[in-house]
């Protein structure tokens, strides 16, 4: 394939100037070969450890949604889990070769690896071929990234689309072509799909082209692009309005503590020193003083032209609005969640590229850029040794355990519905690698249950009192399972029911505790 050649003195209708920092061609055999050994570097990085973590509720959840029948699924997603469909759908296509927790996960791992190539792409499209591999090196060692490209939920496909979309829209914007329109119009409605919160990149696409001169950058294409994936996200839209904030009603308002935090996990995991690094690398591209007039007074006459203030607008709006705007709404109802904004992490990077890139002393630079990657090394090797950002639950454990101490003619019930998910994913991968003496079918489950199967039924809902009574009546014993049942030493009203309608019926009691989950088996004298 030949180089690709970025255009040049491209000029914006207002006669503003669009060139790009460099004539260079981005792909070339230099490039390629240092893409081709980061890219190497950051495979090792995501498939290191990748089964070292527990695989935990929320993943045992993303496969057993994949695993319904069409029919459950579709209602499932329609009645509570449209967020992350696009997610579930592939991960169906994915089971189909493989069922392993490691198999499994390597599926994130693969978007991982590809949104290298993605940033490569777009900061090349921003800046030039020296920003662009700076920003690969960044987050082919970002200990955000890293994670959540070891996790299997949808939040590295997330990333990766979210990329893609902000690629299209400057490939748009600088040459508005029936290909880059549709590009664009595909990755943002895929992105919806992968994640609600995408509507947030969306808005700060918009944002960013609003202002005197930006609004002339807005081309006929792009309106028309914006109509199209308002159409296809209509469903999102539907959906995120009928269930409201239900589905995370559980999210805590956020503290400064909890944004503090969050910094420091997106930048690298590694603490303050490396916060501040990324810190000076942005403010450093978002210098001189009248670039950083032109980020805040879209309607400002600056010497350098329309693109080059623009770029690092679009950037600073793309790192800062989401956020912002999720902290104000979540005033009224919070609705802040660190992992759910690891979509500002390419802006995060290709910003921080830019600012190393002003050095011009490549030794400065290589020092600088060494500094940041050995930190966020030691933040990837901090995460393998413990987690962080949200700590995992042993559900593995306790259900090998109920399997492992089951006796015949036992019962279970959930505490919540979707309790069951974990000990159906954990009893069936026991089967499946027919692990000796440890396949046995375990308690009959009575709750949740609505057929021999699970169906969408079996993730919502909790047990009545006057159920929970009757179970005596058939079953010498009967195990429960517990998670997310409030604070310790104070349990939710259904645990505290639960407590006493079995209480009453079987006087013994044997407890075992595992993180996240509580196991408990109830029997007579």
């Amino acid at each position: 394939m030949p180089p690709t050649k970025i255009p040049v003195n491209t000029e914006s209708q207002d006669g503003g100037s669009w060139q790009l920092d460099s004539a260079e061609p981005l792909w070339t055999r230099v490039s390629g070969l240092a893409l081709a050994v980061i890219g190497v570097a950051a495979a090792v990085l995501r498939f290191l450890s990748l089964t070292r973590k527990p695989f935990w509720f929320d993943e045992c959840f993303s496969v057993e949604v994949a695993r319904l029948s069409w029919h459950d699924m579709a209602r499932l997603l329609w009645r509570r889990e449209a967020n992350m469909s696009l997610y579930y759908l592939l991960l169906r296509g994915w089971l189909h070769f493989g069922s392993s927790p490691f198999f499994i996960r390597s599926l994130s791992v693969i978007f991982s690896l590809a949104t290298l190539l993605a940033i490569f792409w777009l900061a090349g499209r921003l800046f030039d071929r020296r920003v662009a591999l700076v920003a690969v090196a960044l987050m082919s060692f970002n200990a955000y990234h890293i994670r959540y490209a070891q996790e299997a939920r949808s939040y590295s496909l997330f990333v990766l689309l979210a990329t893609l979309s902000s690629g299209f829209f400057v490939a748009t914007l600088r040459e508005p072509s029936r290909r880059n329109r549709a590009g664009y119009v595909l990755a943002s409605v895929l992105a919806v799909y992968a994640h609600l919160y995408a509507l947030l990149l969306l808005a700060a696409q918009w944002l960013s082209v609003r202002g005197k001169h930006q609004t002339r950058m807005c081309s006929h294409a792009l309106r028309r692009a914006w109509i199209w994936i308002e159409v296809a996200s209509l469903p999102m839209v539907i959906f995120a309005a009928k269930t409201g904030a239900g589905p995370i009603r559980w999210i805590q308002r956020p503290g400064f503590h909890d944004l503090l935090e969050f910094a420091e996990h997106l930048t690298g995991n590694d603490g303050l020193p490396l916060l501040l690094l990324y810190a000076v690398a942005c403010f450093a591209a978002l210098m001189p003083v009248q670039k950083m007039v032109g980020l805040f007074r879209p309607e400002a006459e600056v010497p350098e032209g329309i693109w080059d203030i623009w770029r690092r607008r679009f950037l600073f709006i793309w790192l800062v609005v989401p956020v912002g705007v999720t902290l104000l709404l979540s005033l009224a109802r919070p609705i802040f969640l660190a992992r759910y904004f690891i979509f500002c992490l390419p802006a995060l990077v290709i910003l921080a590229a830019a600012g190393l890139a002003k050095l011009r002393s490549p030794l400065l630079l290589a020092a600088s850029l060494a500094a940041i990657l050995l930190l966020s090394l030691q933040g990837t090797l901090s995460y393998y040794d413990h987690d962080f950002d949200l700590d995992r639950d042993d559900s593995e454990g306790a259900v090998n355990y109920i399997l492992d101490h089951a006796q015949p003619g036992d019962a279970i019930l959930f505490h919540i519905a979707e309790a069951r998910v974990p000990y159906e994913f954990f009893k069936s991968f026991r089967i499946a690698t027919q692990q000796p003496g440890r396949a046995g079918a375990g308690p009959e489950i009575v709750y949740p249950r609505h057929s021999d199967r699970l169906d969408y039924r079996d993730f919502t809902g909790k047990p009545t009192s006057d159920f929970v009574q009757s179970l005596a009546n058939h079953y010498p014993r009967v195990w429960l399972v517990l998670m997310s049942n409030g604070n310790p030493g104070h349990p939710d009203a259904t645990t505290l029911m639960l407590n006493q309608a079995l209480g009453a019926s079987f006087p013994r009691i044997e407890m075992k505790q595992f993180p996240g989950v509580d196991v408990r088996v109830y029997s007579g004298p």
